[in-house]
């Protein structure tokens, strides 16, 4: 919750001024794109890169997961400038849902207009397989404490926003030609957030599936949330690193998640870069 909105605005405002200045009056990326697990390679693919670490950046947060290196990336995609996020902030880290979303407050102050997120998610539609991708079209978000709570920022938007269309339609159907022009076998479904660290019970599974959600994990809800509040366009992807508890016969383990998000990687990244050549 943002409880002191002056210093919660000092952060943002000071975590924009400083990347302008390492921008150094180049034009600022309209794109941002989340680096979710297995995404890493697509760094490598950017052209005249520069690279931040969090801990430089003023008023920043720090990522402490596994696999989310932590560094701010400005290159050219596709012939695009992007920025692009490796390493999140989550809930389950100890931060609470206002920081794990203050950069997506960073890139609207930026002028950023699209906001592409990937993560690692469970996979609970019947015919889902480990390294498969979901184009998610919806979430549910009740078991996530809203990043809106608080004093709102008129700045970004309004005090009641409106959540019928988080996630782009028209970038749906862009995801949906990409996947087709690739061959990729893409799915489309409703992904569910949880607060985590623990993965779900058997039991919580079949309650989310009963109330038709394809896919499940602990990110990404909270900052399209907000990117929706502050009028920034999001396309959003799960990578099926699991099936969910009940649903997969063995324990679950973040070592299964790392394996099968590098499986998925070329996918998930070409499936990436074709979007946001076609954006």
């Amino acid at each position: 919750m943002i409880d002191n909105v002056a210093e919660y605005m000092k952060s943002v405002d000071s975590s924009a001024e400083y990347i302008r200045t390492v921008l150094n009056n180049e034009v600022v990326p309209e794109i941002c794109i989340v680096l979710g697990s297995g995404l890493a390679p697509l760094a490598s693919m950017c052209e005249d890169v520069v690279s931040i670490p969090y801990t430089d950046i003023p008023g920043f947060p720090v990522s402490t997961v596994p696999g989310h290196e932590g560094r701010l990336i400005i290159g050219t995609l596709e012939g695009k400038k992007v920025f692009m996020m490796s390493g999140r902030f989550h809930y389950y880290e100890g931060y609470d849902t206002s920081i794990c979303t203050l950069y997506v407050r960073v890139m609207a102050k930026l002028g950023v207009k699209t906001l592409v997120l990937t993560n690692a998610a469970g996979g609970i539609l019947e015919d889902m397989e480990p390294a498969d991708l979901m184009a998610i079209s919806d979430h549910l978000s009740f078991n996530c404490e809203s990043p809106l709570r608080g004093a709102n920022l008129d700045e970004f938007g309004v005090r009641f926003p409106d959540m019928s269309c988080v996630y782009d339609r028209e970038y749906l159907s862009i995801l949906e030609e990409c996947a087709n022009e690739l061959g990729i076998n893409l799915h489309s479904g409703i992904y569910v957030y949880t607060k985590g660290p623990q993965y779900e019970t058997p039991a919580e599974i079949q309650v989310y599936k009963s109330m038709g959600a394809g896919a499940v994990g602990m990110s990404t809800v909270p900052e399209a949330i907000v990117a929706a509040h502050c009028g920034i366009k999001v396309a959003a992807v799960s990578c099926v690193t699991n099936l969910a508890a009940g649903i997969s016969p063995n324990p679950l383990s973040h070592e299964e998640v790392m394996v099968n998000a590098a499986k998925a990687s070329d996918n998930s990244c070409n499936l990436v870069k074709l979007f946001i050549s076609k954006i």
